[in-house]
């Protein structure tokens, strides 16, 4: 059963862009009886679908725009960088509020939400998590320990299913129920008086900076997570890196309770309230906590995972669940699809699929990971390519270059790293397995991990990962080898 957004009742919005979020926007809007939805995509099959879900299809220049008072766009529509899309002019113009399906399932099951906004009720918890990476892990873990511990919980946002897809609460007034949601920097542009009960940083690198105007407006997205929270919010900060610390040294001085996290790579300080240490185990500075051993609790691989155990058990445990409840149901996570998944096996060779690392931090992650690596990498380059991954460059046996990074990877590793231009990924998957299978090692690894955008050759990561799961066992049945198994995710 879909959100129905009763606040919305007698008004009119419009809507832009309509993928997921976009067609469920409408089907939430006129559950909760708005007057009339306006739509507009540049897909055909796009305005067709909006249409049948009850919506008014005009071209955007052709909207009733003095009766627009609310434009809900589609995340991935420029709102500032590289330039406004012409719909952001028409809006503000025309003085219409720009926000996105977060902001609306907040409106509806946050404070006084829901139509008589004026009466006092329950409401919903929220729970939002941001950062360049291990957002979508640590999202979906938090969210899997909070079901198996049987409580109303709904996951999406930026992961899985839109906000307004989600299931409402049970009860009318949003008590007991909590929404877990991922939150993009694209997102967190468009929401206004979106207010976390838990807010969460994991961390902070170079990524989509020609969607922001550079670093600076990059971190501004992100720190909007924190906009709104009064004295009873917690926020949960990484501070691996120098400006995360900065920005925790800012919040201190707030209201909101703040519990600070480093890794052991990070530069902890006598501030910092845990470290995860480098066994896996998260420490408290200071109280009467024991070590808590991520690692033992988790079939997720590397460092990277404890710190996303890290902030999923930080999470869950200021909800209020007890330690081994929650730890208990971490053990039993199985992993994100394209993140670190395992997807086939032959004999001692290993098949990762890890299509989510679309940049070097992300891929960096994945190669601290295993050894040795054959690994797969490219497609669209992102600014800093592969330059950072150099320490990581004496794990892998042997890269098998694709898309139209190839030959920028191929200058970044000439000397340091054996490499072929394999071109596409079928014949780099068949190259790879069929040196890695020559290796004498324990457990050689063929590791998609491309550091790069999939654009130039796929739909997007999640279609180049499933080519990579579909190859690599397709690769196994033809080398007739009985130890194959298809992993399940």
């Amino acid at each position: 059963m879909a959100i129905a957004l009763t606040h919305l009742s007698g008004s009119s919005l419009g809507v832009f862009g309509l993928a997921r979020s976009g067609l469920a926007t409408i089907a939430a809007a006129l559950a909760g009886r708005a007057q009339t939805v306006w739509a507009w995509d540049d897909r055909s099959e796009a305005r067709d679908a909006a249409a049948a879900l009850g919506a008014t299809i005009l071209p955007i220049a052709e909207w009733p725009w003095a009766d627009v008072p609310t434009l809900v766009l589609a995340p991935g529509v420029p709102l500032t960088h590289p330039e406004p899309h012409e719909i952001v002019g028409l809006a503000k113009a025309a003085g219409a509020e720009i926000i996105c399906d977060i902001e609306l399932l907040y409106r509806e099951h946050g404070p006084n939400g829901g139509q008589g906004s004026e009466r006092e009720h329950g409401r919903a918890r929220f729970v939002g998590i941001t950062g360049t990476n291990g957002k979508s892990t640590t999202t979906a873990l938090a969210g899997h320990i909070l079901q198996a511990n049987g409580c109303a919980v709904q996951v999406g946002g930026n992961i899985g299913r839109s906000a307004l897809d989600l299931d409402p609460p049970a009860s009318g007034d949003g008590a007991g129920m909590i929404y877990m949601l991922e939150l993009s920097s694209y997102q967190l542009d468009l929401v206004d008086t979106f207010s976390a009960d838990i807010a969460v940083w994991i961390n902070l690198s170079a990524d989509h900076l020609d969607r922001h105007g550079g670093m600076d407006g990059y971190r501004d997205a992100k720190a909007r997570i924190f906009r709104n929270q009064d004295a009873g919010s917690i926020r949960i900060v990484g501070v691996d890196e120098p400006s995360l610390m900065r920005l925790a040294g800012e919040l201190s001085a707030d209201t909101p309770a703040l519990i600070r996290v480093a890794s052991g790579a990070g530069g902890a300080d006598a501030s910092t309230d845990f470290l995860i240490d480098e066994a896996g185990n998260l420490v408290a500075r200071e109280g009467p906590d024991v070590p808590i051993p991520l690692a033992a609790h988790t079939a997720l691989r590397g460092a990277h995972n404890w710190q996303n155990a890290a902030f999923a058990f930080l999470i869950c445990r200021s909800l209020g669940l007890g330690d081994a409840a929650i730890l208990t149901a971490m053990a039993l996570f199985p992993g994100l699809d394209h993140r670190m998944e395992t997807v086939a096996k032959n004999r001692r060779v290993l098949f990762v699929n890890d299509s989510k690392a679309t940049n070097a931090e992300a891929a960096a992650r994945a190669l601290a990971a295993f050894e040795p690596i054959y690994w797969i990498a490219g497609g669209q380059a992102k600014a800093d390519g592969i330059d950072g991954l150099a320490e990581y460059f004496p794990r892998i046996a042997k890269a098998y270059l694709i898309g139209e990074a190839a030959d920028r990877f191929s200058a970044t590793l000439a000397r340091q790293v054996p490499h072929t231009i394999a071109g596409d990924l079928m014949n780099a998957i068949t190259l790879a397995g069929t040196d890695a299978a020559l290796d004498p090692a324990p457990e050689p690894v063929v590791l998609l991990s491309p550091a790069a955008a999939s654009f130039d050759q796929f739909a997007d990561f999640e279609a180049r990962g499933r080519a990579f799961a579909e190859a690599a066992r397709a690769f196994c049945r033809e080398n007739d080898q009985p130890e194959e198994q298809e992993m399940a995710s």
